[in-house]
């Protein structure tokens, strides 16, 4: 199962191909705009989540409402593309209308793929660069996710994030009974944060740095429940369950870190505060006493929960901008300011939910029969029985 997205930030649409999906599973455009605008909510989040109100469009591959095991195309519209047709049209521009309307760029902005874009593609106007490296991609990627989350939530799979730091402010770690508990808690949060103390500290903290023009960063946490044991594989380093997850964190925009369980703190401790002991009964089959190395062991899933967080730095985009060079002139300028969000943590969290969906919902599918969800759905709990009697 795979995916594939295009689009620029302020282009007409953003578009996404899903092929590799069963036939026969129930999807609609309400399943993945709910998606949508929970990316869109988020105390810190700038003008532009005032500006576009994301809604998905099937293009293809969904029939009345089921999935037909062709690709599926989804589109998400630039509500802002009217203000940007001439500045990002696709058609040629006579020499008067590029020096009115192009608005060109030659000053690279730290912390942004700017100027690595510009000197590996040779652009030398940067919104060539910024446009398709911004977040905004993400989308569409939540779209797919959506998808995804979709296809594991008809399987008894069911995944949530929440925000555990932002700007040095840290949540207690959440006690629920439930993943569902989990969901509805932060879905009510403005920052996504289960603990309501760390919320409000939370959103002083972004208070304050919107006031300096500044931004601040945290750490998001993904958990899933419900994954049968043994999915992924030790047999290469590309079929590791853990590693796919992994990369697909760092791929977010601004992730800079990822950890699985416990994660680093397992470098300060002992092998056996670390490794989770397995257990038997009658009712479980296997299972394991704690859950410190987040559900994976040796590239597989144990049955346990998930749990990946991800690490997110400050956006780059400051209202008080860091130093530059124009790749023109060669002399040094203060970097040009895009809109911009004082922290998009929250809304990232969402983006993290979205990516992990994806990855655990493409082990499914390339490890069990799919070509119909009816079979799949099948062979899920034959395995489950066979590793219950194991």
């Amino acid at each position: 199962m795979r995916y594939l997205t295009a689009g620029e930030s302020h282009g007409p649409q953003l578009t996404t191909i899903i092929e590799g999906l069963p036939a026969g599973m129930p999807v609609t455009e309400e399943d993945i705009n709910n998606e949508l605008a929970r990316r869109q909510k988020g105390h810190g989040r700038g003008r532009r989540m005032q500006i576009e109100k994301d809604q998905a469009r099937i293009a293809s591959g969904i029939r009345h409402g089921y999935t037909l095991g062709s690709p599926i195309a989804l589109v998400v519209e630039n509500n802002d593309w009217t203000h940007w047709t001439k500045i990002m049209g696709s058609e040629p521009l006579d020499k008067a209308e590029a020096e009115d309307v192009k608005r060109k760029i030659t000053r690279p902005r730290p912390g942004h793929a700017d100027l690595n874009g510009g000197i590996k593609y040779g652009h030398r106007d940067l919104r060539n660069v910024l446009e398709r490296s911004s977040a905004r991609e993400t989308a569409v990627r939540v779209a797919a996710g959506a998808v995804a989350k979709k296809l594991l939530s008809l399987l008894g799979i069911e995944v949530a994030s929440h925000v555990i730091e932002i700007g040095g402010i840290k949540a207690n770690p959440p006690v629920y009974t439930s993943i569902r508990e989990l969901q509805q808690r932060t879905e009510a949060s403005p920052v996504r944060c289960f603990d309501a103390n760390a919320e409000q500290a939370m959103m002083d903290a972004i208070d304050d740095a919107k006031k300096k023009g500044d931004s601040i960063g945290g750490i998001v946490e993904v958990v899933a429940e419900g994954m049968p044991v043994g999915v992924g594989s030790y047999v290469h380093y590309d079929r590791k369950l853990d590693a796919k997850l992994a990369a697909a964190i760092v791929s977010i925009n601004a992730f800079k870190g990822v950890e699985i369980g416990i994660g680093f703190e397992a470098a300060h401790l002992p092998g056996s505060e670390v490794h989770d002991e397995i257990l038997w009964n009658q009712e479980q089959g296997y299972y394991r006493k704690t859950n410190r190395l987040g559900g994976l062991e040796g590239g597989m899933t144990t049955g346990m929960p998930i749990i990946v967080r991800g690490v997110m730095k400050p956006i780059p985009t400051l209202y008080k901008p860091l130093q530059s060079v124009d790749i023109d002139t060669k002399e040094v300028f203060a970097a040009s300011i895009e809109r911009s969000d004082s922290c998009a943590v929250p809304a990232a969290a969402v983006v993290a939910e979205a990516v992990v969906a994806w990855e655990l919902a493409a082990a499914i599918v390339d490890q069990f029969p799919s070509d119909r969800f009816d079979k799949l759905a099948e062979a899920i709990e034959a395995h489950k029985k066979e590793a219950k009697e194991f």
